[in-house]
């Protein structure tokens, strides 16, 4: 995103909330998140200028209520000043609430933005709990339902096919400048930890939002109707739902070759 300043005006990062394993709250994600954001726009000159905004501390406990935040409180007030035909781009990689939240705030914002989500499963894929959607399903619900032009990445069964491995990490980015190596060494350590002496290769999720901004054909993608994620961790497929843009293809190696080539060329 930030290698790529003639294609992406970048206006300001959120961070977003997550649990897991490595947390102990939702809260912790979200501000374990906000640091790493800005250690890593510290590995890279020339962003001292980029707005980061801390985002919602809890999931949405409604479709109605709003988990209030800067970042949400920001991005409603930001995209109000967007219109239909010049519109703001959002690229979300985890649970959606901070832009659930914005929508919640302001409604009619849902006419000034496009939202690019890395979000849900392929809709072939068996298992609908994905990550990412399974943490805000209330959010999520908004997302698909709202009526925003919304473009879906799809986890498994399609963005999982974006992998990298260690000897390509090795050759092409380790100690080429600091952040690539910060990234590269973090991914082999993370890797190695669970692959336990095995070959490994890992996906790299979050890059493939800004790839379908980029528009450089490495996302291919075609209309589909709609679904509705259900809290029973189930996707329902009724009749009549609004049409969004589905990626159902990634250009692995196209991809791959121009992160290498703009992360290497960053200061």
């Amino acid at each position: 995103m930030i290698a790529n300043p003639e294609k992406i005006n970048v206006k300001a990062i959120y961070a977003a909330p997550f649990f897991n394993d490595m947390v102990k709250s939702v809260s912790e994600g979200m501000e374990k998140s906000y640091e790493e954001i800005k250690k890593v726009l510290g590995l890279i000159q020339g962003t001292e200028k980029i707005e980061v905004y801390q985002g919602s501390k809890t999931y949405l406990k409604d479709e109605k209520t709003p988990s209030p935040s800067p970042a949400a409180e920001h991005f409603a007030e930001l995209a109000a000043t967007y219109t239909p035909d010049k519109p703001l781009y959002v690229a979300a990689i985890g649970a959606i609430t901070n832009i659930a939240s914005a929508i919640l705030i302001n409604p009619k914002i849902i006419d000034n933005i496009v939202i690019v989500w890395l979000g849900g499963n392929a809709l072939h894929w068996d298992d609908c709990r994905e990550f990412n959607l399974h943490q805000d399903i209330a959010a999520a619900r908004i997302i698909f339902g709202c009526g925003a032009p919304f473009v879906q990445l799809p986890c498994m069964g399609v963005v999982s096919a974006f992998t990298i491995s260690e000897a390509e990490l090795q050759k092409w980015l380790v100690g080429k400048n600091r952040i690539s190596d910060y990234l590269a060494q973090n991914t082999i350590k993370a890797a190695s930890s669970y692959a336990g002496g095995k070959p490994w290769t890992r996906v790299i999720w979050d890059v493939t939002a800004i790839a379908w901004l980029l528009d450089g054909n490495f996302v291919a993608d075609r209309l589909e109707k709609s679904p509705v994620p259900e809290y029973d961790g189930y996707v329902a497929h009724p009749s009549g739902r609004h049409l969004m843009k589905y990626a159902y293809h990634i250009n692995r190696d196209a991809l791959v070759e121009d992160l290498f080539e703009k992360l290497t060329a960053l200061n």
